[in-house]
This record gives structure tokens, sequence and C-alpha cells, in this order.
């Protein structure tokens, strides 16, 4: 007979569920059908590129708001305003097509996920891996708090709702728990209820930019009085000096806060696994849908923005309605025809719901990205846990605290928190790209010059942008990301460290266990002796014939009735041992005996069993002491100590003790 044996005769019943925890995350799916949480193209894209494709709605209101900053608000530069801002959407999507071929080879390369974290420890070594695993880290709890910001300014710019705005960062943490809570409901679940607005969003936002540019052709009107062409005189600036160097530092600046839009895209590389066989070829396909979408919105609504001399600004707490809200006003309307009404709250309201579930894509992308670095041994082993939903229970929870902690700490604002977006997202992209680079040239292969000229290609243009990112955002406030994420770096080394040392120190490699026997004296602790006492004595003296019972002596008075009852009901099978304790210390005294017992043999184990109320309701709980949290705690970490709890039930004894007298 072998000498493990794996037990198989009868499939184990479900657990009982809290109804409760029923309602909230629904029943447990077990570990077979974790097949089944696979997602389908259709779905996938809403959960992995809804950040993506969410980002428009703040891309080109970041650009706009860094011209107009400048002075190119005025009538007279109107045509360089339109031109800029154009010229820089256009950079954009072209960096963005050279970062979505990059990473399709990417998702070939590594079908097991993990993106720039696993690209870059796999080609450039742990230490670039470490920081490319910082750097999205930050990036997806920044995605979070940005995301979900934008949606609740969009959501309160509506007359519907403006009174409100007054409470951004209530509404923004509202968001965050229902968010955490869908999630943690399992992943597929929450991908088939976000499916819907995600797909709302992009139609709305495709009729908006074709209504505002060909709609005039077909007779319909656009509100342009509904859109914000002027700068109050308290956020003025001086102008500044479009001669030379200042008009490249102009566009530098605009094209870096553009660079909002390219937030997101790794996460279909990120979570390669959650597609549906085949795998990879599923999430290029999604990957170039998303590419797509985003470059068409993106344009669209820069379009509509220069033809429409649409003007944003913001000053303190200050700041024009959102972009969108005013294409949304001037395309649909927010007066008169029912209909067109109608039409801008479907805009304002679907755009508010995909950018609060753009921070889904954060959801699924850091919890998974924090197990595979777990596994690593950089991050604590509990994150690598799936819980009865098959999600990475554990990194919902670490991520939906820290995005709720950076709300509250920027007020929820999204101007705020913009200086601080992309520096991560675009060090993830030069590290992974630089690792492919050295994929290909070591392992070469079918292609590989052309593979290595496309990675090389995004290397240098990720590289560039960093550049231009941490120039341009670092006074306003990257200076925090760079800060952040040295100090992730310095805590995975740490964590790291610590997990080799264990195991070295538990290696079997080379042991020979001792088989001599070991001694183990019970030490029973006795407050006083009643009912639940007896079970525990039972139990003391199947452990050991060095069974002692220990009464910390906190009041003398008590200290007779307790001997006089210990002679008449246990007698001399069990000592009673006395300790005073003139302070009225439970542990002091108990571990002064427990070191002298320590001490009375070598390999010598003591166990010291705590008997514990059972109250049968959790709210009675708090009438009786919590003496065994307090033992456990003071002596769980000694070596040699064994620290049981005994826990008796009043309810079940006061029922076997009735059935005996019936029986008598």
């Amino acid at each position: 007979m072998p000498s493990a044996v794996r037990t198989g005769l009868r499939r184990p019943e479900r657990p009982a569920i809290n109804p409760l925890r029923l309602l909230l995350f629904g029943r447990p799916i077990p570990t077979e059908h974790q097949e089944h949480t696979k997602l389908p193209k259709i779905v996938a894209l809403p959960v992995f590129a809804s950040d993506a494709i969410s980002s428009v709605a703040y891309a080109t209101q970041q650009i706009i708001l860094v011209l107009a900053a400048a002075g190119l608000w005025t009538s007279e530069h109107k045509e360089l305003y339109s031109r800029l801002t154009l010229n820089v959407t256009a950079a954009i999507i072209l960096l963005l097509a050279i970062v979505v071929v990059s990473y399709w080879q990417v998702i070939f390369a590594f079908p097991g996920g993990g993106g720039s974290y696993i690209v870059t420890r796999t080609s450039l070594g742990i230490n670039f891996g470490l920081v490319a695993g910082a750097a999205l880290l930050i990036d997806y709890v920044l995605t979070v708090a940005v995301s979900i910001a934008a949606g609740v300014q969009n959501l309160l710019a509506t007359p519907l709702l403006n009174r409100f705005s007054d409470h951004t960062v209530e509404v923004c943490l509202l968001f965050i728990v229902g968010l955490t809570l869908a999630n943690l409901r399992g992943l597929k679940e929450s991908g088939t209820v976000f499916a819907i607005p995600t797909y709302l969003f992009v139609t709305m936002a495709s009729t908006m930019i074709l209504l505002g540019a060909f709609g005039p052709f077909i007779g319909w009107e656009i509100h342009a009085d509904a859109v914000n062409r002027e700068m109050p005189e308290f956020a003025r600036r001086p102008p500044l000096d479009l001669a030379g160097y200042g008009i490249v530092l102009l566009v530098l600046k605009a094209f870096a806060n553009g660079c909002a839009a390219m937030t997101g895209t790794e996460a279909i590389s990120d979570t390669v696994p959650a597609f549906r066989e085949p795998v990879s070829r599923n999430a290029g396909i999604t990957l170039i849908w998303m590419a797509a979408i985003l470059a068409f919105l993106f344009m669209g609504i820069s379009y509509l923005s220069a033809n429409l001399h649409i003007v944003y600004w913001e000053v303190g707490h200050s700041r024009a309605m959102p972009v969108i809200d005013q294409l949304s006003a001037a395309v649909f309307g927010k007066t008169g025809s029912p209909f067109r009404v109608g039409l801008y709250y479907v805009m304002q309201f679907s755009t508010t719901i995909i950018l609060v579930l753009a921070a889904n894509t954060s959801f699924a992308g850091f919890p998974t990205l924090a197990s595979i670095m777990s596994r690593d041994r950089l991050l604590p082993r509990q994150l690598a846990n799936r819980g009865d939903k098959l999600v990475y229970s554990n990194g919902i929870v670490l991520l939906g605290l820290a995005a709720a902690l950076l709300v509250v700490a920027f007020r929820g604002s999204v101007e705020g928190l913009i200086p601080l977006y992309a520096v991560g997202v675009f060090t993830a992209f030069t590290l992974s790209q630089g690792g492919m680079c050295k994929r290909w040239l070591t392992q070469r292969g079918p292609r590989w010059r052309v593979k290595f000229a496309i990675n090389f290609v995004g290397t240098c243009a990720t590289a560039i942008v960093l550049t231009i990112i941490a120039v341009e955002k670092g006074p306003e406030g990257a200076w925090i990301v760079l800060f952040v994420g040295a100090a992730l770096v310095w805590l995975f080394r740490g964590i790291n460290r610590h997990y080799e040392r264990c195991r070295r120190d538990l290696s079997i490699i080379n042991f020979k266990p001792d088989t001599s026997d070991i001694t183990n004296t019970v030490l029973l602790l006795v407050p006083t002796l009643h009912r639940g006492i007896f079970p525990a004595l039972q139990y003391a003296r199947s452990l050991s014939p060095d069974c002692r019972a220990i009464h910390v002596e906190d009041n003398p008075d008590d200290t007779p009735r307790l001997v006089r009852e210990w002679d008449e009901y246990v007698g001399d099978e069990i000592p009673l041992v006395i300790l005073p304790s003139p302070y009225r210390s439970l542990i002091g005294p108990l571990l002064t005996y427990l070191n002298e017992v320590r001490r009375e043999r070598d390999d010598h184990i003591v166990t010291v069993i705590v008997p514990e109320f059972d109250p049968g309701k959790w709210y009675h709980a708090a009438l009786h002491n919590a003496n065994g949290f307090l033992v456990k705690h003071y002596l769980g970490h000694l070596p040699g100590v064994i620290v049981s709890n005994f826990r008796y039930h009043p309810n079940r004894m006061r029922t076997e003790n009735g059935s005996a007298n019936n029986g008598n």
C-alpha cells in the first residue's frame, strides 16, 4: 500500500455559506470549473480594454488644458490651437500603433501572461524585473484612482447631479467599493455585467463623433454656444513665448499630458491566460480591436474639440466643464428636444460608467501580476491565493484600499492625479520592449531580425516618451511615483531575502530527521473548576503522562475553594500548581514557570492548553474574557512551546447531561 493515498470515494458536500456572504460574493466555484471562467473575446474586450478605451474621455482634455494655459485659446491663435491639438493626437496614435505591434509579439512569446514584468525578468534579469513590476503595480493603482475620479467628474457635471459636486470624494469611494465587491464575485460575472455599458459608450461616442463631423450636412443642428470658448480672468496666465524652443516645449508638454491615453494598453498582455483557447490568438485579436477603437475615438474627439474650439481650464478646485460634457452638449443638446436631451444624458452616463469600469482593467491585471510576483517570492504569498470564486481576492482588496487612499489624498481631483500618471506605464513599456530585443538577439529563430526591428523601434519610441514625461511632469508630482517605485523595489528585495532565508532554513536536502522520542509536558490552565474543565482534563491526559494543571492566583481568597474542589473531583491524578500573582498578571507568572519547565530536560516540548468558552452567538463573545488570545500572543512564538485551544460548549454539555439524566 502506498504511503500517501488520495481519497476519492465521495464528492465533498458544498460547504454551508453565510447568507450575507452569499449575497455579496455568490456561490463558490469548484477548482475543476476554472476553465469555465475563461473569457471569450467579446467579454474580454470590456474587461481588459475598458481602461485604454475610456482614456479618450480625458486624454484630449489634458492636451487642451496645456494649450489653453499657454494662451492659445484666444481667437488670434485659433488655427494654431486646433492644429496642435490634432497633431499631438496623431503623434500619440502613431505611438499607440508602435506599442500595440510590439505587444502583439509579447502575447505570442509569453502566453503565460505577466506582460512587462515577465518579459523584463526573463530577458533582462531580476533587477530590471523589479523595476518593471513596481512600475506596473503603481500604474494599476493610479488607473483606478484616475478613472473613477474622471468618471465622477463627468457624472457630477450634468445639470441633474451638479448639486452633489461638493461630495466628489464620497462618490468616488462608493464606486471603488462597488467595483471591489463586483470583482470579488468572480471575473466572468463582472466581465459579463460590464460588457453592456462599455459597448454602449463606444456606440454613443461614435455616434457623437459622426454627427458632430457630418451632421450639419444632413440637417443635424450643432449647438456651438454650448461649448466653452473663453477663459475667466482669474484663470488666465501670461502667454508663453511661442518662438523657437517655446513652441517645442509646449508641444512636448501637451504630448506628455495626452499620453494618458496610452495607459491600459498592456493589460491584455498581462492577462493572456484569462482568455479562452487559443489564448494567444484571442488575446492578440482583442488587442487589435482595442487599438482600433481607441484610435478612432481619440482622433474623433480631438477633431470635434478643435473644430468647435473648446477651451478647458483648471485653477484650484475651479474648472471648466469636462470636454466630453461640452461635446455632448454641442452635438446632442442639454435643452430642447427630449430625444436630443435624452441622448446627452445617455452619453454622459455611459461615459461615467466606462470611466468607472475602466478601473476594472486594473482589478483584473493588478491581482494577476501580484500573484505572479508572489510566486517569485517578491510579494507576500497570500497574494497568490485564489478565493472561492477563483479570483485573487487578496490582491483585489489591496488594490481597492490603495486606490481609495489615493482618492482621499488628492480629493478626487483628476488634474491632481494626472501628473502621476503614465510614468509607471512607460517605464514598463520601455523595459518590456528592451527585454524583447534581447530575447530576439539571444534566441533568434524564424524572422528574428524583423521581430527585433519592431521591438527596437518600440524601445526607442517609449524611452523617448518616458524621458519627456519625466522631465515635463516631474515638477508637477511625477517625482512621487519615482520615490514610491524605489520604495517598492526595496520592499521586494526585503521580502525576497526573507523567503530565501526561510527556504534555506527549511530545506530537506541532505536532512536526516531525528526519530528519537521526545518528551511532552502538558500544562492545562485552570482559572476555576467547572464542567468545561473536565473534557479539557481528558484531552490533556491523552497527550502525555506528565500533565499538570496551572492556576494563576490573581485572587488568593478564591484559592482554598479551588483546592478543596480539586481534591474532591480530580484528586492526585493531575497535580494542581498554584502560581502566585501579586500584580494580578496572567502572563508574567506563566512565563516564569514555563521557563522552569523547559529547563527540566532536553528535547522537551511543552504544550499549553487554554480552555475557552464558546458562547454560541458571536455577539456574546464580548461578554467573556479573551485570555486565549493573550496566551497565544505571548507564548506562541517561544521555541518548543505549543499553545492549544480547547473550546467547550455549554449548550452541548447541557444537552448531553439532560440525555444522561433522562436515561437514568
